[in-house]
């Protein structure tokens, strides 16, 4: 059976990163009607934090990544991996060695000034000595052949056995260095498949030496190319990447998320958005590129817009509050709710967005405020003569329904003598403070009668005052 996993470091918040490993993990996984297991590897005492692994934890839960069987918790394996270190050392892989790291910088420059690899020369290979105030373990590389990883992103890799090292497998503090943990406990989670970052490439042929020498399985592995910028560069905060959860509070959708990241660096024909059965039936690692994917933020807002246009109306009523709220605005009841809903959702690209462009059916009347640029330009000097004639007409209006405003205004301008372009725009500003709001007629219907009048006239008292 196909295993997969994800193994972040809880020192810090999931990034777009380390979620696109993830999500390609757990849907390779789910391809193959495999497990897909979650190891947190918090092995760094200072820095790995419980929010942290917290954090991680929400994120891959609002991704949607769920994780088959109980997370494992690196640091609490300790004992399997001092196991494994001494069956090396039982059977002679390992060895113990007293060089301080001052002497091995010293081989080290030596062989540099050689022209030769810059690496331990291997001088207690052969002193037999066991352990000691400051001493470490290390792996005994023996004279072979290349080792070779058929990548299931990058083909053939060979790296021959002169760029390696005796590395070290255990600490002089007695704690198991990194390559030695992740074998072991990918060994027995069952781990069949690695896919992770391509910086994790130097690693794997060192790994795969220590799996050859405890006589276990070697997994097959995939590297993945880092994400960039639009620039090239690698990605940080300046091209808009964010924690997973900063996409969250900024309201893109999960799904977006997802569709967008598995798109960065994987393809499928020319089809670019994805339903989740559809990602699960499609993905293979043969269509996954070798080369530098770049982010583009602008197209992740064209997703999340997508996907707020296909959401539910019942879906987007029970998540949108929550941004209302974060925006210091009152919570909407259920009719201003729908009334949202129904004007911004074939237009806002997150539910920020949403929330913000909201505001004016939110406020009171009397609280609305107005951008300052607009005001000048479209309400001063004000339209007066135009704003009393439909005040007048408004009041006496019946239906106060989109289809029936439309008419009116469209009768009402045509009455006056005037091009729409002189009535709409300040009206829209008079209604909602700004310039932008979606068609005025719904606009009108959403906010009702009365709001519409009390927002008139109290334009037409400021401008007169």
């Amino acid at each position: 059976m196909t295993t997969t996993r994800f193994a972040p470091s809880p020192t810090g918040a999931l990034h777009i990163g380390g979620a696109r490993t993830a999500i390609f993990s757990w849907l390779l996984a789910r391809n193959q009607g495999g497990a897909f297991r979650l190891r947190i590897e918090d092995t760094d005492r200072e820095r790995s934090l419980p929010e942290h692994t917290a954090a991680i934890l929400e994120a891959l839960a609002w991704l949607g990544l769920d994780w088959d069987d109980e997370t494992v918790y690196q640091r609490q394996r300790e004992a399997r991996h001092l196991a494994a270190v001494q069956q090396l050392l039982d059977q002679g892989k390992a060895y113990w060695c007293e060089c301080t790291p001052e002497e091995v910088d010293a081989m080290r420059e030596t062989a540099r000034a050689a022209g030769k690899k810059p690496k331990y020369d291997g001088r207690c290979r052969c002193k037999g000595l066991g352990p000691g105030p400051g001493r470490v373990v290390r792996f005994l590389l023996e004279d072979g052949p290349r080792v070779v990883v058929e990548d299931m992103v990058k083909g053939h890799v060979a790296v021959e056995r002169e760029e390696l090292d005796d590395m070290i497998l255990l600490r002089s503090d007695g704690a198991p260095v990194y390559n030695l943990a992740v074998v072991v406990d990918d060994h027995e989670m069952g781990v069949t498949h690695v896919l992770r970052g391509e910086d994790h490439l130097p690693n794997t042929p060192k790994q795969m030496l220590l799996y050859q020498a405890l006589g276990w399985e070697t997994p097959r592995f995939g590297h993945v190319p880092l994400i960039h910028g639009a620039d090239g560069k690698k990605l940080s905060k300046r091209h808009g990447a964010r924690a997973v959860l900063e996409y969250r509070d900024e309201g893109v959708l999960p799904e977006a998320l997802v569709n967008y990241l598995v798109r960065l660096g994987w393809a499928c024909g020319d089809q670019e958005i994805f339903s989740r059965e559809e990602l699960i039936k499609s993905f293979t690692t043969d269509n996954l590129s070798s080369s530098p994917a770049r982010f583009d933020p602008e197209k992740l807002l064209w997703l999340s817009g997508h996907y707020i246009k296909e959401a539910p109306a019942e879906r987007l009523a029970a998540l949108l509050p929550a941004y209302v709220e974060a925006q210091g605005l009152p919570v909407p009841g259920p009719e201003d709710l729908a009334a949202i809903i129904h004007l911004f959702k074939p237009r806002a690209r997150t539910l920020v967005e949403m929330a913000q462009a909201a505001a004016f059916l939110l406020v009171d009347d009397d609280a609305l405020t107005y951008d300052a640029a607009a005001l000048g330009k479209l309400l001063s000097p004000p339209p007066r003569a135009l704003f009393e004639g439909l005040l007048a007409r408004l009041e006496q209006a019946d239906a106060f329904t989109a289809e029936a405003l439309e008419g009116l205004l469209k009768e009402y301008v045509a009455e006056a003598g005037v091009k729409f372009k002189e009535l709409g725009p300040p009206l829209r500003v008079a209604l909602t403070g700004g310039t932008n709001s979606p068609d005025l007629s719904h606009t009108m219907a959403a906010l009702g009668k009365a709001r519409c009048l009390a927002r008139i006239r109290r334009v037409l008292k400021e401008q007169s005052a």
